[in-house]
Order: structure tokens, then sequence, then C-alpha cells
């Protein structure tokens, strides 16, 4: 046995996926025909369900035959993600696209992710630098200490009741429906009750996200042409940055305290004043949510956990 192969006998490898569109369907209407008939139905083009499905399916069945003779194998999807205990020592496999492996990050513990395009013609796949024919080196690199990997800095928001939610892209912070939240907030020695649509803090590595599409349209109510965080900042700077989303002024609430940067030394504290309805969620995941409502006080800083993503 060579070296490569007795090193990775020690390992667990984890491989992470996610249902397709035409899976979805599936379960909606209990049958596959049943699924294409609604599509057809509709007018949509069954065949690019099929295809998109049939090439994810081919890709994860070549995974495993790489990743099975290697070592311990489990094949996990993203709804067990929040559940699944990882080891310190395991290597996860994820297969595309973006949001997975943003969202597969947030529940490790900087345990290396190799991530994989299963369809490279089809995904732009910023957070995927790995075709499936790449994986087994890949996985030689990163067994043998000498992959090159990337530092994700994390978003933390803990409760004054002792929950606690990471953020690999953003977290958001206001109310479940579409309302109006009302807290105050507390930043860099400056305080302001406000009333908006709620506050966005965004990581370095999902500053290219959520967090561009509020600064574009500030830039363009203001006819701002550039703007320094247009293209967003490192993925391991250890800072965030917060924005409040349709702030409103009146008698009693503010609207100076909509932008800023959160660093260890200006952490971001909101106090709720919603009696219902008020959330904390992170990635767009709203079914894992805390509550924001009133008597709730969350603080938000960098975390001290950090994600690693292998690189080419």
């Amino acid at each position: 046995m060579n070296s490569f192969l007795s090193k990775a006998g020690q390992q667990r490898f984890i491989l992470v996926t996610r249902k397709t569109r035409l899976q979805e369907l599936t379960e909606r209407f209990n049958t596959r025909r049943q699924a294409c008939f609604y599509l057809e139905h509709n007018q949509l083009d069954t065949q690019t369900y099929l295809s998109e499905h049939d090439t994810y399916q081919q890709c994860l069945k070549e995974a495993e035959q790489i990743l099975k003779p290697l070592g311990r194998f489990q094949l996990l999807e993203r709804s067990f993600l929040p559940n699944y205990q990882f080891g310190a020592t395991d290597i996860v496999i994820v297969i595309g696209q973006d949001g997975l492996v943003a969202n597969t990050l947030k529940y490790l513990q900087g345990q290396p992710v190799i991530a994989i395009n299963p369809d490279p013609k089809q995904i732009d796949g910023k957070l995927l630098p790995f075709e499936i024919g790449d994986l087994r080196r890949a996985l030689e690199r990163t067994i043998a200490g000498s992959s090159a990997s990337k530092t994700i800095t994390f978003a933390e928001a803990s409760t004054n009741d002792g929950q606690r939610l990471l953020a690999v892209n953003d977290l958001f912070i206001g109310p479940k429906t579409h309302t109006s939240a009302r807290y105050s907030l507390q930043w860099d020695k400056q305080h302001e009750v406000q009333l908006s649509s709620g506050i966005i803090v965004s990581t370095g590595f999902g500053s290219t996200g959520w967090f561009q599409s509020i600064l574009a349209g500030a830039m363009g109510i203001t006819q701002q042409k550039k703007h320094e965080l247009s293209k967003g900042f490192a993925w391991d700077a250890p800072r965030l940055q917060f924005t409040v989303r349709e702030p409103f002024p009146s008698k009693t609430t503010g609207v100076n305290l909509v932008f800023g940067s959160i660093t260890s030394e200006t952490p971001l504290r909101l106090e709720s004043q919603m009696p219902e309805n008020g959330v904390i969620f992170s990635d767009g995941l709203e079914a894992d949510y805390l509550g924001f409502n009133s008597g709730t006080v969350v603080t938000v800083g960098v975390a001290k956990t950090s994600g690693s993503l292998v690189c080419k």
C-alpha cells in the first residue's frame, strides 16, 4: 500500500450533497412522472431538469468511487448538516453550488473543504475551484498537508440567553415577515433607536453577495459611481460590515448609525423592542433562526471559529 492510501485510510471523508430540482419536485408530486407532467404543463423545459439531475448524479457516483476505497466514508445531504457531528480530522467534500459550500462551512471547526463544481458549463462556481477530475489530486495534497487554502472569517451572533449563531456569508436581524423592526443599536460608543426593515451583517466571504445589492441601491440613489467596497473585501479580513435596510426617521427613531465596520474593538449590540416576529438567521436559511423579540439582546462580532477552503 502506498503512503497516500495508508494516510487516507486513517481519515473519514464526508461527501456533502444537495437535492436536485428534479428530486425536490419528485418529492412534492410523489413520482418523477408527475413532476415531469407539472413541468410540461407549465411549459418549462423538462429536459433541462433531467440533464441537470443526471449530470449531478454522475458527479456523485464518480466521487463515491474515488472516496470509498480510501477509508471511512459518509454521504451527507444538506438538510442533515445542523445536527451532524463532524470529527476534528474529517475531510469534507462538497459538490456545489456556491450556497452549499457556505452552508457547510458554518457547521465546521476549521476542517478542510474541497469544493467540486458538478457542471462547469452551467455553474459559475466562484467558490468551487475544482472539477470532479481534480478530486483525487486535491485529496492527495490535503492529506499530505501541502494544499493551498483560504481562511474565511465568520460572523457570530450571541444572545443574552446563551444562544449562538455563526454566519459564513451574512446575518439578517429583523422582522420575520415584511414588516418593520424596532430595536436599539449600539456601535462605536454611539447609541440610537431605529425602525427599519432589518440589518445585514456581511463577512468578507459574503461581501460580493447580498451586501453588494444593498450598496448598489444606495449608490444608485445618491448617484455615486464608485465605492471602496464595490468589490467587497478580503475573505480573511478580521472585520464585518453592517448595513441598516430602509431606516425610517421619526420623532423617536434615528438614521445616523446605518453603515459601519464591526471589529473586535467595535462590536454591534442590538436590543429588540419587538413583542413578536423578530428573528436572526444566517446565510439565507430562514428556517434555522434565533428569536429576536423584546428582552433579547444580541452582540455581533467576528467569530473565533474560521473556515478553510482548499484551493488550487
